[in-house]
């Protein structure tokens, strides 16, 4: 097997954590899912230009923050192009913690001849040199504790040589299985209810594994009869009204940081990468697209799907929790490492996109920059 090398994809990772806001005023806003305009007092913070170190074709912003009620967040970015111009600055989501104030939302409608914005990814159509970030905390209650942008330049290619096995063979983490499927039918206004809550599924297994999650008084709104009521509880918390659903990356990672987790949204370039953070104890969130025969023992086919590696066989085959199983009973599954790794990395899926959260106090292992 050929271990594919750093350069077959161009990423960087940088995160702030000392985001103090410089900027103060008030502003209107018109929630553009109904309502009248709203006076707003705000903070805003706007980063330094950032220099990505290659020229890139998309920027992933992901962020930890409070906007609980009477608050709200609206980030947003803007780059230079490797011809010198400044793009507009993109709004890169409207994000509070729950929907009494506004509307949580991406904003589609932004192209122009720079670029445009794909749900939670910025899409260059001139490639970008450098970025800067702008954040604005609405209300009282805003603060973010961390922000990040991942910045990539995904080469087209339609296929991934596996990657050699590394330091987490025969590691498996204990990530308790939570099925989306058990919630077919709950909640459709979320997203089309649970046979589409791959993204809640997965992260409520991730928060669940570190001992965090919505308190009992938090999931009174769900019938005590629900399989597992904080998969409800988060979707209702992660969906998208702009795309219809639950599966925005940064709003995901943005509903973990809740809890008291560190979490961003990156791209890996290996295998090898995702056995380093199991190796520290740290699940991985993977997004992925497949026929149902490209990736043997799934049994479905998908547009687009997350599920949590939890470990490695001896031989390097992927032990994932994937929420598509029927019951908790099937959702852990043994994917073959080729497979698997193919079906995630290559163009016409996710090129290789991850949700890392952690406790704070567990450390990342080293990285090639990508996070």
């Amino acid at each position: 097997m050929v271990k594919p090398s750093a350069d077959t994809l161009p990423v960087a990772f940088h995160r702030w954590t000392d985001v103090v806001p410089s900027e103060s005023g008030v502003t209107s806003y018109l929630d553009p899912f109904g309502g009248s305009a709203t006076a707003w007092p705000y903070r805003r913070w706007t980063s330094e230009e950032r220099e990505i170190g290659f020229p890139a074709t998309e920027l992933v912003p992901s962020w930890t923050a409070a906007a609980p009620p009477g608050s709200w967040l609206r980030v947003e970015l803007r780059a230079r192009t490797v011809t010198g111009g400044l793009t507009k600055w993109y709004d890169m989501g409207r994000w509070a913690e729950g929907g009494g104030d506004i509307h949580r939302t991406s904003l589609p409608g932004q192209g122009d001849e720079d670029g445009d914005v794909a749900v939670d990814t910025f899409v260059a159509r001139r490639p970008v040199s450098s970025y800067r970030l702008r954040l604005t905390l609405h209300g009282p209650g805003a603060a973010v504790r961390s922000v990040g942008v991942m910045a990539s330049a995904l080469p087209t290619r339609a296929g991934v040589p596996p990657s050699v096995p590394g330091p987490a063979a025969g590691v498996e983490l204990s990530v308790p299985p939570r099925s989306q499927r058990l919630h077919a039918g709950h909640y459709p206004e979320w997203g089309g209810g649970g046979e589409a809550w791959c993204s809640p599924a997965s992260t409520t297994m991730v928060l669940q594994y570190w001992g965090r999650g919505p308190s009992a008084d938090d999931l009174l709104f769900v019938d005590p009869g629900d399989p597992c009521p904080a998969v409800d509880h988060a979707a209702r918390d992660m969906y998208d009204h702009s795309y219809q659903g639950t599966g925005n990356w940064p709003f995901g990672v943005a509903y973990a940081g809740r809890y008291g987790l560190a979490g961003f949204v990156t791209r890996l370039r290996s295998l090898t990468e995702v056995e380093r953070l199991v190796a520290a104890g740290i699940p991985v969130i993977t997004s992925q697209s497949f026929k149902e025969h490209e990736l043997p023992g799934s049994g479905y086919s998908t547009r687009g799907h997350l599920m949590v590696v939890t470990g490695f066989t001896a031989d390097g085959d992927v032990i994932a929790n994937d929420p598509a199983g029927a019951s908790d009973d099937t959702v852990k599954r043994t994917y073959p490492r080729a497979a698997f790794e193919n079906v995630w990395l290559r163009t016409t899926s996710s090129g290789g996109i991850v949700h890392v959260v952690h406790p704070h106090d567990i450390p990342l292992p080293s990285s090639e920059g990508n996070w």
